[in-house]
């Protein structure tokens, strides 16, 4: 192994790309008298619909051999620039969702963490979601998301590559099972970046890349704080 090359993937790995979806509405609009749902389903804002487009331009040269989305709306949403590009039909994986956040789904966790809630800084410094009343427990989560990659793993060929548009916690939970990091350590993931992942031939899941921006504008990119109030 030479390691001043760059990563190539072994025949017969499989990559996945994880996408983040786009930026959404905020607060999440409500229909009178229509049922919440299980989990909060935002749609894009313009933000978001200008990102997915940007990163369906990234993605469009890439040997893709299947797209996956969520239930939830806003990774179908940032999933369709690409898929008019392709002609592809999106499978959804149900396991890949967001993790959920029991008494704190529709916007609630949001309002906390605008706020300097207490308790959210409790969930935030001991990174456990199931502090959050009635929310997914870590083991359940944690199951659901390595059987969710590798459905998608298995999806397409070893010469192509898997898309899966998803969600921040989902990506985060990824990389600490793959990496063995502490439970939030990736969570700072940004609106409609790539992580790439590869399954090796033997099953060992490799990180290859994390949060990639470089094809969104700089405004959308992580920055120093000084950068951002300049």
């Amino acid at each position: 192994m030479d390691f001043q090359r760059p990563f190539t993937a072994p025949e017969g790995a499989h990559e996945v790309v994880l996408v983040r979806h786009g930026a959404v509405v905020s607060p999440t609009p409500v229909v009178e008298g229509a049922p919440l749902g299980r989990q909060n389903d935002p749609p894009l804002d313009d933000r978001g619909r200008a990102q997915a487009a940007a990163v369906a331009v990234r993605l469009e040269e890439e040997p893709i051999g299947a797209i996956f989305v969520t239930p939830l709306k806003r990774t179908v949403e940032t999933a369709e620039p690409l898929l008019a590009t392709g002609g592809f039909e999106p499978k959804v994986s149900e396991d890949l969702r967001e993790v959920e956040l029991g008494d704190w789904e529709h916007g609630e966790l949001s309002r906390r963490a605008a706020v300097g809630d207490p308790e959210f800084q409790r969930v935030m410094r001991e990174q456990r979601w199931e502090l959050i009343p009635n929310a997914e427990p870590a083991a359940t989560f944690a199951e659901r998301i390595g059987r969710g990659l590798n459905e998608v793993a298995s999806a397409s060929s070893p010469d192509t590559v898997t898309v899966v548009y998803t969600h921040s916690a989902v990506i985060a939970e990824a990389c600490r099972i793959i990496t063995g990091s502490e439970p939030f350590a990736f969570l700072t993931v940004a609106n409609c970046s790539l992580t790439r992942l590869v399954r090796m031939p033997a099953g060992r899941w490799v990180l290859v890349a994390f949060n990639e921006t470089a094809h969104l504008p700089l405004e959308w990119q992580p920055r120093r704080r000084s950068d951002r109030d300049a």
